[in-house]
């Protein structure tokens, strides 16, 4: 099944649809690369991807073992590197609720933040910085 469409719209701008839901999401190119900068960029996309995947596979391992994260928030930030144009590194950091987790349940949520599909998709050229704040 596919999985999106995405339509160039002009200026450096796309529209990406999720077929399922037929939600969307646009994207510009970034003030530093000709662009308007007026939505997520591509490398963005990738570098909130990463946060997302991080946090929804949390939730899955908390829900597991009884866990409350509701609240956690991440916030991410893209170091891009030249020669060639890339994303060089995208720190990940993680603030929880005071909830007094046990070292156990740390282990859990730690984990699965570091080895989401996105994590393990990404080349390993990517450094991945990853922060938690309890």
């Amino acid at each position: 099944m596919k999985t999106s469409k995405i339509v160039y719209k002009g200026n450096l701008r796309t529209e990406a649809t999720h077929l399922q839901s037929g939600k969307t999401i646009i994207t510009d190119a970034p003030l530093d690369n000709n662009g308007k900068g007026e939505a997520f960029s591509p490398t963005d996309m990738l570098a909130t991807s990463l946060g997302c995947c991080a946090l929804t596979i949390m939730g899955i391992v908390a829900e597991r073992h009884s866990i409350n994260i509701e609240g956690t928030s991440i916030e991410i930030t893209k170091v891009m590197k030249s020669d060639p144009r890339r994303v060089g590194e995208i720190i990940v950091e993680f603030t929880l609720p005071k909830n007094n987790y046990s070292e156990k349940e740390k282990n859990f949520l730690e984990n699965a933040a570091n080895t989401c599909p996105v994590a393990k998709s990404l080349s390993a050229e990517l450094i991945q910085t990853v922060i938690f704040n309890y």
